[in-house]
């Protein structure tokens, strides 16, 4: 890339950076300036440098990049030794910590002849160890260099130095001088500050030999970087005086702020400041690379399934996700504390919990399934700093939209990749009409959504096109805040745990029958009032065990204190009708929610024509009970399911792609989609590898059809299976699956 590189100075970053040309070959001649003989005979014994100087007009001669890693405050210097010997070919490169000192130095020295190859750059990378001695190619790997570059500065020199960073393995960005060090001023500048303070402060103090002695890793961790190079931090702390000082006085109100809670003994205020940066320093960096919330599944996943022939014993599945959603949401929109246990720790839960974080909420855990919500009220929210991220979360999604739409600030919410495809015009329309100023993304009405705040909403009646569980939350929601009545006729039953969870909060809601759905009805300016949530087992979750008992040759299951609400049971009346084995005991109430242990044995199934009615009622279920109706006698057929077409994928598309693969003959339909079953003989599907579209029913359903199967299925795209079963592999293993798991 180069032909002659010189380093004027070879701390930890320059020879770093040395070593890293050298060994991929990037420079023909690499030269040093350094005012110590020692590091000049270290580099060239070494085998870095071809030649070292004292002088820097004599080195930067012929060069055509001239790299400056020398303490900021020393950088004008080197600006008027190296003027007279920068031509326009000449790329100069300060490797430094702050910007605006540096460039307003090159300004001074070069004035309106500033070099149009000056690139000032910042490497987020360091050790505590400094010196030629510690230097180490592979320092810049996996981490960020920020350039600011100039009105002045070339297009290709720009060019040229990203291509130079990107062979280190930095991910480069640019931003202006002025960002940068306000920036780098509170996330680098004042830790350093801090930690020398704190290392400083202790060691005065009279007991300091017991102090360091008994010292823990906290105090080890916090002050390693009180480790690094005084005369460096020093230069910096100066270089950057006005941002750092502004970050300084941000610190000191925030700390008298700790130091007033402690003294009244604050609690809540407490807790809500440890809990919100505990949650933050994880979430912002899933946010900023779109990956999921459980960071042992940040990998793509395969499962590689052997062939199995039974399914048995007592399993408790997953917590019911549409229940811990709601908990969160509404025990944040309450009066008083609410206390949830069985809370499901899954990737979409946890994507509602964290945006009622980001809006002020201080929420305890989750820990082993019990959180505990300090509620703010329905007018208690407050605006977030940043984009409400929902990960892979629909429902997070769509349900908040009708929350965010009547508050008081303005909201945006963004999705990783998957979620961002997904249609979001079905509940901004209807909230439109209410009054909302929604904005969605593109034409066809994807994530981000944009929301302004300070709306005044009004109640509407509306009748839903389709039936969707998710709309109809959405508009009752948004109806807590109207003025006057919001109405949504549903033209089918779907799941009613917003209408339950209102009841038991304390919120009048009125349903009533209307054809084959409901009329449901809540009146804008009531209050919610705290109360504790138990979250049954998720009959979604329950579906894939229903479905391997009724399958396995040896079949017999047991699914304890599973959610039985009859808006989505249509997942037991369809196994029914199939003729599954299948029986409710232990029958009782939770929380307001109907709680059974569910039975299923060994079935021989038939294939049938699903009634339309229950479709809306196992919505959610239907990738799996794809591959119960292979697994029956006869065909199967689905009519009036369009809405699988707009899920996590096309589950009607993918599922047929998938059953096809494994040998069984489908027809899609608009709305639906035939199945002939092959009931008949014991292994139903072959083997082969399944794109799963990083669907996690889709993944877990092919997951089942292994005890049918007579080779080993690939199952490609399954970390998702996170968003709604963290421990799925292993509990179908226990029951006799044989599911591998593969990271990569």
């Amino acid at each position: 890339m180069f032909e002659k590189v010189c380093f004027i100075g070879l701390g930890l970053i320059g020879a770093s950076l040395a070593q890293a040309m050298r060994d991929k070959k990037l420079a023909k001649s690499i030269v040093a300036v350094s005012r110590s003989q020692s590091t000049i005979d270290k580099g060239i014994n070494y085998g870095l440098l071809d030649a070292g100087f004292d002088d820097a007009a004599l080195a930067v001669q012929g060069s055509d990049l001239v790299v400056i890693a020398t303490p900021v405050q020393a950088v004008k210097k080197i600006f008027e030794q190296i003027k007279p010997f920068i031509t326009d070919n000449t790329i100069i490169m300060d490797v430094g910590s702050t910007k605006g000192n540096i460039i307003a130095d090159a300004s001074a020295v070069f004035g309106e002849d500033m070099p149009k190859g000056f690139v000032p750059a910042h490497p987020i990378a360091g050790a505590e160890k400094s010196g030629i001695d510690a230097r180490n190619a592979k320092l810049f790997d996996n981490h960020k260099i920020i350039l600011t570059p100039l009105d002045t500065t070339s297009k290709q020199a720009v060019k040229k130095v990203i291509a130079l960073w990107a062979q280190t393995g930095a991910e480069v960005v640019t931003m202006s001088a002025d960002y940068h060090d306000k920036v780098l001023a509170r996330t680098s500048h004042l830790p350093h500050l801090l930690a020398y303070n704190l290392v400083a402060q202790l060691a005065k103090h009279n007991d300091n030999m017991d102090i360091f002695r008994f010292a823990a890793g906290g105090f080890r961790d916090f002050t390693r970087i009180a480790a690094s190079d005084p005369t460096m931090w020093h230069d910096i702390f100066y270089a950057n005086k006005t941002a750092l000082l502004d970050a300084i006085d941000e610190f000191s109100e925030q700390l008298s702020q700790l130091k007033a809670i402690i003294e009244t003994n604050d609690s809540e205020q407490m807790l809500g400041i440890l809990t919100q940066a505990q949650a933050a320093r994880q979430h912002f960096g899933h946010m900023l690379n779109k990956t999921p919330y459980l960071e042992k599944q940040a990998m793509k996943q395969t499962y590689v399934i052997a062939p199995a022939q039974q399914f048995e014993g007592s399993h408790t599945v997953a917590g019911d996700k549409s229940i811990s959603h709601r908990s969160i949401m509404f025990g944040s929109l309450a009066k008083g504390t609410t206390t949830v246990t069985g809370f499901l720790e899954g990737e979409d839960a946890l994507a509602t919990l964290q945006a009622f974080r980001d809006m002020g909420v201080v929420i305890e855990g989750p820990n082993q399934g019990r959180v505990v919500i300090h509620g703010v009220g329905l007018h208690g929210l407050k605006p977030s700093h940043d984009p409400l991220y929902m990960g892979n979360s629909g429902t997070s999604m769509r349900l908040l939209s009708g929350i965010l739409s009547a508050q008081k600030f303005d909201s945006v919410m963004t999705g990783d990749p998957s979620l961002s495809k997904r249609p979001m015009e079905r509940v901004a329309k209807p909230l439109r009409e209410m009054g909302a100023k929604i904005q969605t993304t593109g034409e066809k009405g994807t994530p981000p959504i944009s929301i302004t705040g300070n709306q005044t909403l009004t109640g509407i009646r509306y009748e839903m096109p389709m039936a969707s569980a998710q709309v109809k939350s959405c508009l009752l929601l948004a109806g807590l805040w109207a003025q006057g009545t919001t109405t949504v006729i549903e033209p089918e039953v779907t799941r009613d745990h917003t209408e339950r969870m209102l009841t038991a909060f304390g919120y009048p809601v009125t349903v009533s029958k209307v054809h084959n759905g409901n009329q449901i009805s809540v009146t804008g300016g009531g209050e919610l009032t705290a109360c504790d949530i138990a979250v049954p087992a998720d009959i979604s979750s329950a579906a894939f065990f229903m479905v391997a008992g009724a399958i396995a040759q040896q079949g017999n299951v047991t699914i304890n204190k599973v959610g039985i609400n009859p808006t989505r049971t249509g997942v037991i009346d369809i196994l029914k009708l199939m003729g599954a084995d299948l029986a409710l005991t232990n029958e009782t109430t939770v929380g307001g929610e109907p709680v059974a242990d569910i039975v299923v044995k060994s079935s021989k199934l038939q294939g049938i024509e699903i009634p339309e009615h229950l479709v809306p009622l196992a919505i959610d279920e239907f990738p799996v009970l794809f591959v119960a109706a292979s697994c029956a006698t006869g065909k199967t057929v689905l009519h009036g399911a369009a809405e699988l077409r707009v899920k996590e994928s096309d589950r009607i598309q993918v599922m047929a792609d998938g059953l096809k693969t494994l040998g069984i003959a489908c027809t899609v339909l608009d709305d639906g989609i035939e199945i002939e079953g092959r009931g008949d003989v014991v292994q139903v599907f072959g083997g082969g590898e399944i794109e799963c579209h990083h669907d996690h029913r889709i993944a877990m359903s092919f997951t089942v059809a292994s005890l049918r199967a007579s080779d080993t299925i690939t199952i490609h795209g399954t970390e998702t299976v996170n968003t709604s079963f963290p421990n799925f592999a292993e509990l179908v293993n226990s029951a006799g699956l044989q599911v591998k798991v593969v990271t990569n």
